[in-house]
C-alpha cells in the first residue's frame, strides 16, 4: 500500500525535464571538456580575459548573466504581497533559510575544510544563496504547496539582493573580503538579471497573457539557463585543469560537507515544520526551500569576487553536482515520511483505496 502510494505520487516525475534530470551528468561532461580544452589551449585564460566586465571576462560574464536570467524570469513577483498574509509560514521559512541554513553550512565548512580556506569560503557562498529555481521542481514532485512555494521563491529573490553581500561578509570573515566587492557582484549578476526577468514577466504577461507566458514562453526560455551554466563550467575547468588534475581528491573533499548539508538541512526543516503542525504540503515546501540553494548566484559571486581560477569558484561548481541527485532522493524520502508522520491528515481528507 505504501509503495503504491509513493509510486502514484511520483507519477508526476514525467514533468521534470530531461535537462534537469541529467544536469549532474552534463556538468561532469562539461568538466571533462574544460580539462581537455585547457590541455590543448594553454593560453586559454589570456583569450578569455582579453575583454572584461568589472573583473570578469566578457564571454564568462555573459554566461553568468544568462544562467541567471531565465531563472529569474520564472519568479512570480506578483505573489510577494501574499506574504503579508502568511506570517507564520514566512517567519518559519525566514528562520530556516536565513539563520539555520547559513550557520549549518558554515559549521560544516569549518569542520571538514578548516585546512582548505578557498574551498571553505566557496561552500559557504553556496549555503548563503537561497534557492529560487529548482525548488519548484522538487516541491512539485513531493506534493508540496505550489502557491506558497512560489511566494517563498519570490521573497528569497528579493532578500538576496539586500542581504547576500552582508551575509557573505559576516560568515566568510570581515578580514578576508571587501563587502563592496561582494555587493557589486550581487548587483551585477543578480540585480541585472532580476530586473530583466521582472520586466520580461510584466511586459510579456500583459501583451500575451499569463497562460502563454507560463505554458509557451517559459518552457522554451528556461532550459537555455543550463547553456550559460555549462559554458561557465567549461571555461572554469579549462583554466583550472592543471590544478585539478594534480589534486584529484579535491572534488570529493568539497562534496562531503555539501552532501551532509543538503540531507541535514532538509531533515532539520522537515522536523521543525512538523513540530509546528504545518500540513504536509506546507512542510514539504518549507523543507525543500530551506535545503535547496541558488548555486547560480554562488558561482557568479565566487568568480566575480575571487576569480574564475580560484578555489572558491571550483567549490561552488561542485554544488549543483551534489544538489540535484540528493534533492531528487529527498523527494522519495519526503513521500516516505508522509506515510508515517501525516497518516492522520490524509486519512481525514482522502478516501480509502484498495491497494
Amino acid at each position: 500500500m505504501e509503495d503504491s502510494t509513493i509510486s502514484e505520487n511520483l507519477a508526476s516525475d514525467k514533468k521534470i525535464s530531461f535537462l534537469d534530470k541529467m544536469l549532474p551528468i552534463f556538468i561532469l561532461i562539461a568538466m571533462i571538456i574544460g580539462l581537455f580544452i585547457g590541455r590543448m589551449v594553454p593560453d586559454i585564460q589570456d583569450i578569455f580575459n582579453a575583454v572584461q566586465i568589472d573583473t570578469v571576462s566578457l564571454p564568462i560574464a555573459i554566461g553568468l548573466l544568462w544562467m541567471m536570467y531565465p531563472v529569474l524570469a520564472k519568479v512570480q513577483y506578483e505573489k510577494i504581497p501574499q506574504a503579508l498574509q502568511e506570517y507564520r509560514l514566512f517567519g518559519t521559512s525566514l528562520i530556516q533559510n536565513w539563520i539555520i541554513g547559513p550557520i549549518f553550512m558554515t559549521g560544516l565548512a569549518w569542520l571538514f575544510l578548516a585546512d582548505y580556506p578557498g574551498y571553505r569560503e566557496g561552500i559557504i557562498l553556496v549555503g548563503l544563496a537561497r534557492c529560487i529555481a529548482m525548488v519548484l521542481i522538487w516541491n512539485m514532485l513531493a506534493g508540496g504547496d505550489a502557491e506558497k512555494c512560489a511566494i517563498l521563491v519570490a521573497l528569497n529573490s528579493v532578500f538576496q539582493i539586500f542581504f547576500y553581500a552582508i551575509y557573505a561578509w559576516i560568515f566568510i570573515g570581515i578580514t578576508n573580503i571587501d563587502i563592496f566587492d561582494i555587493a557589486r557582484s550581487v548587483f551585477i549578476f543578480l540585480g541585472i538579471p532580476l530586473f530583466a526577468g521582472f520586466l520580461t514577466r510584466e511586459i510579456l504577461r500583459r501583451k500575451k497573457g499569463n497562460q502563454w507566458y507560463s505554458d509557451i514562453f517559459i518552457p522554451k526560455l528556461g532550459p537555455t539557463a543550463i547553456v550559460g551554466l555549462l559554458f561557465t563550467v567549461i571555461a572554469m575547468f579549462s583554466m583550472q585543469g592543471e590544478k585539478i588534475l594534480s589534486q584529484p581528491l579535491d572534488i570529493l573533499i568539497i562534496a562531503i560537507p555539501l552532501f551532509i548539508y543538503f540531507i541535514g538541512m532538509f531533515l532539520i526543516s522537515f522536523l521543525i515544520s512538523f513540530a509546528l503542525k504545518f500540513k504536509y504540503s506546507e512542510t514539504v515546501t518549507l523543507s525543500f526551500t530551506a535545503a535547496s540553494n541558488n548555486f547560480e548566484l554562488a558561482i557568479a559571486v565566487a568568480i566575480a569576487t575571487f576569480g574564475i581560477d580560484s578555489n572558491q569558484a571550483l567549490a561552488t561548481v561542485v554544488g549543483p553536482l551534489i544538489e540535484v541527485p540528493v534533492l531528487l532522493l529527498l523527494v522519495y524520502i519526503a513521500l516516505w515520511l508522509k506515510q508515517y508522520l501525516f497518516k492522520n491528515e490524509f486519512q481525514r481528507t482522502e478516501p480509502n483505496h484498495v491497494s
